[in-house]
């Protein structure tokens, strides 16, 4: 059997959309339950995804718990050996509080990248392959998370571009989660139980794409 960690924010932690506060999604409807549904018969999924997790800076308000640098180290080795590590952070590096411009925040992603790599934490001590996923765009209206995300609307739609670069420098894989999802209208910008569902199918898809080797008997 594999094993795939999934390493995220709220949106992988499962946080439902503000109409339903301070609630989650059942584990059958968070996309990685949907991509545990889809592979795992072959693969250990692991959910690892806490509310309001940046991916470098300690939260000045929520906490210092929220760095996702600090945490990563002691989370994979636990979990260790692993055959896959996805991330998909970067959306509360968007609060105005942290002042950081797409490129920053892409760089945090890769400061994780850098990290994993410096850890024996795959089969046999070998690297593990890695995901990063860009998180899709905010919606325009933010409704009561505005001024906490001011400005975050235009930054959020440069993240992509960003990613995908970080990911080529770093060489590992990429995903655009834009490309099959859109953030809530509910409150702009966690997933709806539909972009659960479809974010946990495109993951799916794209680890079956990275070609692995017979597991041995």
């Amino acid at each position: 059997m594999r094993s795939v960690l999934c390493y995220g924010d709220s949106n992988t932690y499962g946080q439902t959309t503000a109409n339903k506060p301070d609630d989650r999604y059942p584990h059958d409807t968070r996309w990685p339950g949907v991509l545990r549904e889809l592979i795992g018969r072959d693969w250990l999924v692991i959910e690892e995804g806490l509310s309001g997790r940046t991916t470098v800076s300690d939260d000045p308000i929520e906490g210092a718990e929220k760095n996702g640098r600090t945490y990563l180290r002691p989370c994979i080795m636990s979990h260790k050996p692993l055959d896959l590590i996805i991330i998909m952070l970067g959306t509360n590096d968007l609060k105005i509080r942290f002042n950081k411009t797409p490129g920053e925040i892409a760089m945090g992603v890769g400061a994780l990248v850098s990290d994993i790599k410096c850890m024996p934490a795959g089969i046999e001590g070998k690297i593990p392959e890695i995901m990063i996923v860009a998180p899709p765009p905010t919606a325009l209206d933010l409704k009561e998370w505005s001024g906490v995300f001011q400005g975050a609307q235009e930054k959020s739609r440069a993240l992509a571009q960003e990613y995908e670069r970080m990911a080529e420098a770093q060489e590992v894989h990429f995903f655009d989660a834009g490309l099959v999802v859109t953030s809530s209208d509910e409150d702009g910008f966690h997933l709806d139980a539909k972009a659960h569902r479809e974010l946990g199918h495109a993951i799916a898809e794209e680890i079956a794409a990275i070609g692995w080797s017979p597991l041995p008997d």
